[in-house]
């Protein structure tokens, strides 16, 4: 409109808080993830090892059920911390699928359609559209992890007793801080490579060799020297080592290496050891460190090409 009509009036709606403006990134995303039938069934089917872990629970605690189906109680899962970090593993894999199938196109399309000026050109910085697209993942990856196994504690609490609550309550705060850490670093990874990558099939293909490529190298060095030390490369094996210390069943050592002599025979045994569990959180500290400064630096408003 021509300025001398003098018609023009600054916007006098509603505003969206500032601490919630980042929200509108996943609110909008959600609608294209979920309009895959194949992502949402594949999403539903997650939840199947819940529903197992429920039932165990259940039988547990209904003295009929166990008759009718004639289940001696010695036989059932006990339900203490390795039954809940059992469950929070199995989850972590497939949020790593989860992180996979969604993660990768969030930021490469942004940056491959030069959408980001448009973003940044309004009153949203650089951190709250790092925050959103990477909130994407976190919910997600949170509503199949530490949420539900948060509920499946609360269940168990309430058929067990108080007592059984008060004295097991270490156990809900190593599910909120192992889901929430495996949900970050998944988050950070795939926005990273989204962000360094701009095609989605090869940023799904970096993001995979990230973590299985690694972890067959460290497997051949744990081989070839007799050790363990190959797993501090993995980032699998460093957080299901992390889990494990925080669920309380860490055991450092996992096994022997036999020295022969030329005859074969046995002159000692030297255990093998696990990383230990300052060196697991010291490198994936380090990793979530890298990609930050990462996506600091390609996050930009414009990018200048020489």
């Amino acid at each position: 409109m021509a300025v001398y009509e003098q018609t023009y009036k600054r916007y006098a709606g509603p505003l969206t808080p500032e601490w919630s403006r980042f929200l509108i990134i996943p609110r909008h995303a959600y609608r294209a993830v979920f309009n895959s039938k194949l992502f949402t069934a594949f999403f539903v089917l997650c939840f199947i090892p819940l529903l197992v872990q429920a039932i165990l629970i259940y039988l547990h605690h209904n003295v009929s059920a166990i008759a009718i189906m004639q289940i001696n109680v010695r036989e059932l899962v006990p339900i203490d911390a390795f039954f809940f970090q059992t469950f929070i593993n199995i989850q972590g894999g497939f949020a790593f699928f989860v992180a996979l199938l969604v993660g990768p196109p969030l930021v490469s399309r942004d940056l491959r359609n030069n959408a980001l000026p448009l973003y940044l050109c309004r009153p949203f910085s650089r951190t709250e559209y790092v925050v959103g697209k990477m909130s994407v993942i976190l919910i997600l990856l949170s509503l199949m992890t530490w949420v539900p196994q948060l509920l499946l504690f609360l269940f168990q609490s309430y058929l067990e007793g108080f007592a059984w609550f008060r004295s097991n309550l270490w156990i809900a705060s190593a599910i909120v801080i192992g889901g929430v850490v495996w949900a970050l670093l998944l988050a950070l990874l795939s926005q990273t490579v989204s962000a360094l990558v701009k095609w989605r099939v090869i940023a799904s293909a970096v993001l995979l060799g990230i973590f299985f490529i690694p972890t067959v190298f460290g497997e051949f060095i744990n081989e070839v020297f007799q050790t363990r030390w190959g797993h501090i490369i993995s980032l699998g094996a460093l957080m299901k080592n992390a889990t494990a210390g925080l669920f309380g069943t860490f055991e450092r050592a996992t096994g022997v290496m036999r020295v022969t002599d030329f005859n074969d025979i046995v002159i000692q045994e030297v255990p093998l050891l696990e990383p230990p569990l300052w060196a697991s959180w010291t490198v994936l500290f380090l990793v979530c460190a890298v990609c930050l400064a990462l996506l600091s630096w390609k996050v930009k408003a414009y990018e200048v090409v020489r």
